[in-house]
């Protein structure tokens, strides 16, 4: 895996866009099938900018898989990331965003409070390469990279909650988004947990 530039952002966003298309929570966002194939490149496109201004991407070299990593102390978007940052996500989510911000402000929330920590804010892969590890080991680098601070996620797939307890995560809380939102569990991996295989 290695850190990418900006300058792959169309692959990182084609790739990310894929592998959200049946994601729990984009899905509450944007119940629309086709509507949400048509809009989360958009979404991706103002996604990877943040994350790249305030972390990193790590990825395979195709692209296979994506990682986005935000640097501790900037999980959450100050006001005025989300001020630069909103154009975007409107544009993105249209009349959605209201949902899209209900989402964002109970991730948000359920964030840990008074301990610093490496975020994966995404981890996606393509959809033709799943099932062949490409998940896991992305993680795995990441997890390595942010040592010796506590790596955190959330996820509203429950076949991921699985997968992430088996690269060292602890479920530290399980919650939803208010307004029948989607199930949402947090998932912490202290720094001194086992360095999985």
């Amino acid at each position: 895996m290695t850190i990418k530039p900006s300058s792959e952002a169309v692959a990182m966003v084609a790739t990310l866009a894929a592998a959200f298309q049946d994601d729990p929570a984009l899905g509450w966002i944007i119940p629309d099938a086709a509507e949400r194939r048509a809009r989360l490149p958009l979404l991706f496109t103002a996604i990877v900018a943040a994350d790249l201004r305030k972390g990193s991407a790590l990825c395979s070299p195709e692209h296979e898989v994506v990682t986005l990593w935000r640097h501790a102390g900037h999980a959450a978007a100050t006001i005025g990331e989300t001020l630069q940052n909103l154009p975007g996500f409107v544009r993105a989510l249209g009349p959605h965003i209201l949902r899209g911000l209900k989402v964002s402000q109970a991730i948000e929330a359920h964030h840990p409070r008074n301990l610093r920590f490496a975020y994966l804010h995404y981890a996606g892969v393509a959809p033709a390469e799943q099932g062949r590890g490409w998940g896991g080991r992305a993680i795995r680098h990441g997890i390595a990279q942010a040592r010796p601070l506590p790596a955190f996620l959330e996820t509203a797939t429950p076949a991921n909650v699985g997968l992430y307890q088996n690269l060292g995560f602890r479920t530290v809380a399980e919650w939803d988004v208010p307004g029948g939102g989607p199930h949402f569990w947090s998932m912490l991996r202290p720094p001194d947990a086992a360095q999985p295989d």
